[in-house]
């Protein structure tokens, strides 16, 4: 018996009808299980954050390490208010928002279970004061600017700069400060101030409300001749306006004419 081409063709476009359907079936049995599925973890994850956050909430918060700033401030600058889960807690997150203030060098953060965590500070000591268009700041050995603050703190060298305009100078008053801490000038006497407002051979001092010139370079070596100077000056009872340190191993006084050798 011979099948007309009409009804191959029927039988054919219901079979395939037939395949689109099961095939779109599948597809939407599958989309829905997967849907399923997502919901199901968003709700497991939800309920493993209530199960956390109840098993291991933050009671304590220790900081070990800090001598200029207070718990409170620590912990704004970190934005911790001990009420967070410390398992979900980031100690990244942490450390990166407490590097964020110029007092702080480094930071480790360490989970104690179940509800303690323990922050090591490396706290930036101040190094000079940095006194620049009326105003005076605490800072670090690479000039950054911890705070403002109000008249001047003792044993610390002053440093009259503008480090925005002249950064240069900036860091060449920064390295005369290291050898004067380093070999305890500033605390020893009254008050010592670097001017490094200009050029980098202008670079000068006052120490005992002496100007001294001192220039770019040879911190050490400049010093060692001021100081080996400095006794024969009191002697013989000179008054001096100024003492040049900028040229090579020699001191020039003033308001002596010679040079001093």
């Amino acid at each position: 018996m011979k099948v007309s081409g009409s009804r191959k063709k029927s039988r054919a476009s219901q079979g395939g009808k037939r395949l689109w359907k099961n095939l779109f079936g599948s597809r939407t049995l599958l989309l829905g299980a997967l849907v399923l599925l997502i919901g199901a973890g968003v709700v497991l994850t939800l309920r493993l954050h209530r199960f956390s956050a109840a098993l291991f909430p933050l009671r304590e918060i220790v900081f070990q390490g800090n001598m200029h700033l207070s718990e409170g401030e620590l912990k704004t600058i970190a934005g911790i208010s001990g009420s967070e889960n410390l398992l979900t807690l980031s100690a990244k997150g942490l450390s990166t928002k407490l590097l964020q203030s110029p007092w702080i060098r480094d930071v480790g953060v360490r989970k104690e279970f179940p509800h303690r965590i323990l922050i090591r500070l490396g706290e930036t000591s101040p190094f000079a004061i940095l006194e620049t268009k009326g105003h005076t700041f605490l800072i670090d050995e690479r000039g950054r600017m911890l705070e403002e603050m109000k008249g001047t703190v003792p044993f610390l060298p002053i440093i009259n700069a503008d480090p925005f305009k002249n950064r240069e100078n900036f860091m060449e008053a920064l390295n005369l400060a290291k050898v004067i801490k380093d070999r305890k000038i500033a605390t020893e006497r009254n008050r010592v101030e670097i001017i490094a407002d200009k050029g980098p051979e202008t670079i000068s001092m006052v120490l005992d409300n002496v100007l001294i010139k001192v220039g770019h370079g040879d911190y050490e070596q400049k010093l060692n001749r001021l100081f080996a100077l400095e006794e024969e000056i009191k002697k013989r009872a000179i008054t001096v306006d100024y003492v040049d340190l900028r040229f090579a191993n020699r001191v020039v006084v003033k308001p002596i004419s010679e040079v001093v050798r």
